[in-house]
């Protein structure tokens, strides 16, 4: 796939657009002013696989919190600001490394430019949003109600703010929780702008449905070529929309880190246990950053191909499987030790 040129930007030290790699942010779900709780998280975060956070400014607590939040963790924060100008200032002076706002929901244009003189001269970025269930009165009446072209043109209006006052370091989201609005209304900005997009499935559910919603929606867009950060939106563990952003982007080879299992899904032909060495493959794993493929296969049919094609694999028989290596067998084991051969072996690669 060929990926849109756009614009590069700068949250602290990580690059959005251009050629610059995806990045996969997230959210923390703790009180930003509850310090020891929010660094916590956020090193999991960062275990995980998280680029960039962000963390919900409500009052001038939260802003000052930044500052030491930023002391003790390795990656970029993002203070996301709601109606009060004020924050964003805050969140500026003690160290936030970008903003999600709205020029037009933090007050008059005098307030807006206080902001706008804040970024510049701290070279902090800006995140304009759109959500779909929160559109005006007027773009919904203009534009037959909530669509693409009412969520697009209502986030031009809100760039044209910053445009106006000569601010440029900008990226956009347009998110709905309908998974075709988000990707029409993705694909007409990607058409008019040359602001880097941060992909996003909004309010896409719990950890499992959200994950399918999150997964054809940014994935579509990925594919054709839209897209320079994401952020799973997912009911549960932050951690968990990490993992899923990471899944994708390796799933469309967007991300070559880490290990990645493939595994049949099990049929009559199936003799061990397969789906919970499987299981217990992907715990045991977890962690190992290894850019290698690893094959866990249920029987001689599809399995000693595949397992052929991986860095490392088992084709599994009755009671008992082969583990293969670059597609030479290297021995036969036991079902009850094929997982332990098998992480010795990868511990060798």
């Amino acid at each position: 796939m060929i990926r849109k040129k756009t614009k590069v930007i700068k949250v602290g030290n990580v690059l959005i657009g251009g050629d610059n790699p995806i990045s996969i942010q997230s959210m923390t779900n703790t009180l930003t002013k509850d310090i020891v709780s929010t660094i916590n998280q956020i090193k999991k975060l960062e275990d995980a696989g998280c680029d960039i956070i962000r963390s919900a400014i409500t009052d001038l607590e939260d802003a000052k919190a930044i500052k030491e939040i930023k002391r003790q963790i390795n990656i970029p924060i993002i203070a996301d600001i709601q109606y009060d100008y004020r924050l964003a200032l805050e969140s500026i002076k003690y160290g936030t490394d970008g903003l999600r706002l709205n020029p037009g929901n933090i007050g008059s244009l005098d307030k807006v430019k206080e902001v706008v003189k804040a970024c510049k001269e701290n070279n902090i970025s800006i995140r304009v949003g759109v959500n779909a269930g929160s559109l005006k009165k007027e773009f919904l009446e203009k534009y037959n109600g909530v669509n693409e072209d009412s969520m697009v043109y209502s986030a031009l209006e809100q760039i044209r703010l910053l445009e106006d006052m000569d601010f440029y370091d900008i990226k956009i989201s347009l998110k709905a929780s309908n998974v075709p609005l988000t990707i029409k209304a993705y694909e007409k900005m990607s058409n008019m702008v040359d602001y880097p997009l941060h992909l996003g499935i909004t309010e896409a559910g719990p950890i499992w449905r959200g994950t399918v919603k999150s997964s054809v929606g940014i994935g579509a867009l990925l594919s054709m070529g839209i897209g320079d950060t994401v952020r799973i939106s997912l009911t549960g563990d932050p951690v968990e929309e990490v993992k899923v952003g990471r899944e994708i982007l390796k799933s469309l080879n967007l991300l070559n880190e880490g290990i990645e299992i493939i595994s049949c899904p099990t049929c009559g032909r199936t003799n061990i246990d397969l789906i919970n060495i499987v299981e217990e493959a992907e715990k045991r794993l977890e962690g190992i950053n290894k850019h290698i493929k690893v094959a866990i296969m249920g029987c001689a049919v599809n399995g000693p191909g595949e397992a052929r094609e991986a860095d490392i694999g088992i084709a599994g028989g009755k009671g008992e499987g082969l583990i293969f290596r670059k597609g030479e067998i290297i021995k036969k084991v036991r079902e009850e030790n094929l997982l332990d051969e098998l992480l010795k072996e990868i511990e060798k690669l």
